[in-house]
């Protein structure tokens, strides 16, 4: 068996390239520039845009609002709601767009609610926001005209009205015990020639809001997994 011993010399080498490692200068970690991310063009379905990209989710917390309604028919509400919202988590540095930027949204959405008391009341809200128009803080106008935002806004409405009077997707299936019966309404957005990737549901004669097909599975805010699981497996055997 052969001996191995150290030298003092082999320790002043040793010693020598230690210190040379350590006096090498370390690299500065560069940070990612999320603006040049966030403002740069993409494309989506041959429709050109910048923003955020198209799958990705913002978090909001409301303030208490100030929300007004007026009866105007027997099923017909005018309605009117002011409230701060502010953002779960921080805004990445550079992302976003400048503070005093504006939009107009059209929303079109279904609100659930539920009487607590003589003076409360639960509500839930789920649905679709369509961009209508937007003005950067440094320009004083719209980027499109009314005339123009009425003409999107029909073309919107018109598509969902078409998906609403085509055949709705049937779901039928038994989850925890309970059968469940109803149907989804694809979001036509989101579909091409073989499949749609967001469905809104109704099951039992309520609906629970829009499914989506995530690269994790069939997501769902505000129903339970399982469930999800279960609704998305029939939409799923339905496309094959």
């Amino acid at each position: 068996m052969a001996l191995i011993t150290k030298t003092a010399e082999d320790n002043e080498v040793k010693n020598d390239t230690k210190k040379a490692t350590e006096d090498k200068p370390k690299k500065k970690a560069t940070k990612k520039d999320l603006s040049a991310s966030y403002n740069k063009y993409k494309t989506y379905n041959g429709q050109q845009y910048t923003g955020m990209a198209i799958g990705h989710s913002h978090h909001w917390h409301y303030d208490e609002g100030d929300w007004k309604e007026t009866k105007i028919t027997p099923d017909l509400w005018e309605i009117s709601y002011a409230v701060t919202k502010r953002r779960v988590g921080h805004a990445p540095e550079n992302s976003g767009v400048p503070v005093g930027t504006e939009y107009q949204w059209y929303i079109l959405a279904h609100q659930h609610v539920t009487k607590l008391n003589a003076n409360d009341y639960s509500t839930a809200l789920t649905g679709l926001k369509f961009k209508l128009a937007h003005k950067r803080a440094e320009k004083g106008t719209w980027n499109t005209k009314t005339p123009t935002q009425r003409k999107h806004l029909i073309k919107f409405l018109k598509d969902f009205i078409a998906q609403l009077e085509k055949e709705p997707i049937p779901l039928e299936f038994e989850y925890n015990g309970t059968l469940y019966k109803g149907e989804g309404i694809p979001i036509s957005q989101t579909c091409t020639e073989d499949v749609c990737y967001e469905v809104d549901i109704t099951l039992n004669d309520e609906n629970l809001g829009i499914i989506r097909c995530a690269k994790s599975g069939w997501k769902m805010d505000r129903v339970e997994q399982g469930l999800v699981n279960a609704i998305g497996n029939e939409i799923t055997l339905y496309f094959e």
